[in-house]
């Protein structure tokens, strides 16, 4: 049994999930979840809502390729594990699973992960497509939690703080969509704790009573509701559990800048390297593709159409004048 159950993940989602990418995940996760300490409510909520947001509700199980600019740069990319040589390796490691394994270096690591853990792997060297396969899509995941992340160690000791901007830190390099991620992690919290997933006060007052929360009944998300949530999921787990667990400091909450994704991180990532996932026989990556474009390079598009409309209309109108002036001559 997991501490987060599919019916809590479903309601916490932003949109219609994609139930065979969702089965690989929570599969994974009550069969593997106890052995890396998955199985306890506090430290399921933050892995599921990153897992959120890395796969848009799990709607995507694999990456786009257009190939973009950064992907054009997989092929040569020896920290990631690929040949200096341009000889397709990079379309062959690209991303996979709910977290994007990419990369020679990290699929190789989670294959030997899984013949330590005595699962008999497939030969993800050989033929990466098989990560997305059951249980080894699922398992990815949990492979990063445990110790595919920079730290090489479980990232349960930042769920046990509260910490999910160090845990944002290790599974993206930076902070990117990282107010999407806490938005997950209340969403999917106050649905494990028996709450609608926008009901806030009513975690707030249930917090309040418990001795949780001492902030305003306000309804906001931030981070004392956050801490709030953290210490009622600690509540969840069996008594017989002695965990050094703790809330963040709880600070001012401030808008926090977005670090885009490094070259030099274990993988490269974003939206617009994600593939939705095959729904009844259809595809809809164009649709995903223009939906994910950053809003900044698509503010510089509509700008340039913009300008460009600008110009062809008052070429249009000079023309016209040229035209009249023209006739008026003759007359």
């Amino acid at each position: 049994m997991t501490a987060v159950s599919a019916v809590q993940v479903r309601a916490a989602a932003k949109g219609r999930v994609d139930e065979s990418n969702l089965n690989s995940v929570m599969m994974a996760l009550s069969k593997y979840g106890a052995g890396v300490g998955l199985n306890l409510p506090h430290r399921a909520v933050p892995y599921l809502a990153e897992l959120m947001h890395e796969s848009g509700s799990f709607r995507y199980d694999r990456e786009i390729w257009g190939p973009t600019p950064a992907q054009e740069r997989y092929d040569t990319r020896t920290d990631l594990g690929n040949t200096p040589a341009k000889d397709g390796d990079g379309y062959k490691n690209r991303g996979r699973g709910p977290i994007q394994v990419t990369g020679g270096y990290n699929i190789r690591a989670f294959y030997e992960w899984c013949k330590r853990k005595g699962l008999n792997p497939p030969d993800f060297v050989r033929n990466p497509d098989l990560i997305n396969t059951d249980p080894w899509e699922g398992l990815s995941a949990i492979w990063y939690w445990d110790e595919g992340n920079p730290d090489k160690k479980s990232l349960n000791r930042y769920a046990d703080r509260n910490d999910m901007e160090m845990i944002t830190r290790r599974i993206n390099g930076g902070l990117n969509g990282y107010a999407d991620r806490l938005d997950y992690y209340t969403r999917l919290g106050l649905a494990v704790l028996g709450f609608k997933v926008t009901d806030i006060i009513g975690l707030q007052n249930a917090g309040q009573k418990a001795g949780y929360y001492k902030g305003r009944l306000d309804g906001l998300d931030g981070p004392q509701t956050r801490s709030a949530i953290h210490l009622m999921l600690v509540d969840l787990s069996p008594q017989t559990q002695t965990l050094q667990v703790k809330a963040a400091p709880v600070t001012e909450e401030k808008p926090v800048a977005v670090t885009p994704p490094s070259l030099d991180a274990p993988w490269w990532k974003s939206k617009e390297v994600l593939v939705p996932a095959f729904t009844g026989g259809t595809v809809t990556s164009s649709l995903a593709a223009v939906g994910s474009i950053p809003w900044q390079n698509l503010a510089i598009i509509l700008v340039a159409l913009g300008l460009a409309g600008a110009f062809l209309l008052w070429r249009k109108k000079a023309d016209a004048k040229a035209v009249s002036e023209q006739v008026r001559e003759m007359a």
